[in-house]
């Protein structure tokens, strides 16, 4: 017998961390994400129940792991409560995964936080992931389960070259992101450049030098999160002292912690792209900000895990030649 009816029909559940998201999802596949109840108690401690019947399903529950950390521990209590509901397999949909940063021990007495958070997500007892972006590819080796690693350059190239820009350079505001930023180049015809910086500490850089030909030039930066928008205003201003044309700026994740919303804002950029993984509020939303979903590219991910198809081959971005 075929897995697929063995698993019985799919059952589409989500926390609070990107209800949107869910729901657009949900309109995708034709499965509503409203099943489950996410609520507190008086003292903070969360409480979660699953309204529908679990029993033998497929279940795929969407949720970032962005802040606050109260978005982590919706997810493990929905995870366990839908293996404790006899699910037959549980997905964990997590299209930000957080912690990401903290991926090896760069210092003294450090937590290996990406480790320890998805080590968390196995142990509430998720069967698969499905996620966008890592901030390192290796986080994917974290987890003892399949995962699904999914990119946002499709969406995001789609958007630059509907633009019709003339003269486009990509590029990457660290050696971090070079091999993002490569992929980046290729899939537009793109020549490429990288900023070299140091970081004297967390959330905080300085730009040393740019490598390549930008004077002139219409140039993308691009990285998978943006987070105070320190470190790209300084790449945005950089880029414009070298002679660049125009500056365009394309990340992932839009974490936007502090005041990052206003100073991209003030930043000489000419539009700060982002994807919809993590939830914008209407007050971290700003005139050159523009918004893409990955709604459909999650959805088709759900519905080929489902029916035990290929993922890796509908939405990898091209490897390096290098």
């Amino acid at each position: 017998m075929d897995d697929t009816y063995q698993r019985g029909p799919l059952l589409l559940l989500c926390g609070r961390a990107n209800r949107p998201l869910a729901s657009e999802i949900g309109q995708l596949i034709g499965k509503s994400p409203d099943g489950a109840t996410v609520k507190e108690f008086a003292d903070g401690e969360i409480f979660v129940r699953i309204d529908r019947n679990a029993r033998g399903r497929d279940v795929f529950i969407v949720q970032p792991t962005s802040a606050p950390a109260d978005y982590i521990m919706e997810l493990l209590l929905l995870i366990d409560a839908a293996k404790r509901a006899s699910a037959a397999r549980v997905t964990a949909v997590i299209p930000y995964f957080g912690y990401g940063r903290q991926d090896r021990k760069d210092q003294p007495r450090v937590a290996i936080g990406a480790k320890l958070a998805a080590n968390l997500v196995v142990a509430a007892g998720a069967d698969r992931v499905i996620s966008i972006d890592f901030h390192q590819h290796q986080i994917q080796g974290f987890f003892d389960i399949p995962v699904d690693h999914l990119y946002a350059a499709p969406v995001l190239t789609k958007y630059i070259r509907d633009k019709g820009l003339d003269d486009l350079v990509v590029v990457s505001p660290d050696v971090g992101a070079a091999k993002m930023a490569r992929g980046y180049a290729k899939r537009l015809g793109a020549s490429f450049a990288i900023i070299d910086k140091r970081r004297p500490q967390a959330n905080m850089s300085e730009v040393l030098n740019v490598v390549g030909e930008v004077e002139g030039k219409n140039c993308l930066l691009v990285d998978d999160m943006v987070d105070t928008g320190g470190s790209l205003c300084n790449a945005v201003h950089a880029l414009k002292d070298r002679g660049a044309l125009a500056v365009y700026a394309a990340a992932t994740h839009a974490l936007f912690s502090g005041s990052a919303p206003q100073k991209l804002q003030d930043a000489p950029l000419e539009e700060m792209i982002v994807t919809n993984t993590i939830l914008i509020p209407e007050e971290k939303r700003f005139e050159k900000l523009r918004v893409l979903s990955v709604a459909d590219l999650l959805a088709k991910a759900v519905d080929h895990v489902h029916s035990n198809e290929s993922v890796s081959q509908l939405f990898e971005i091209p490897p390096d030649d290098d």
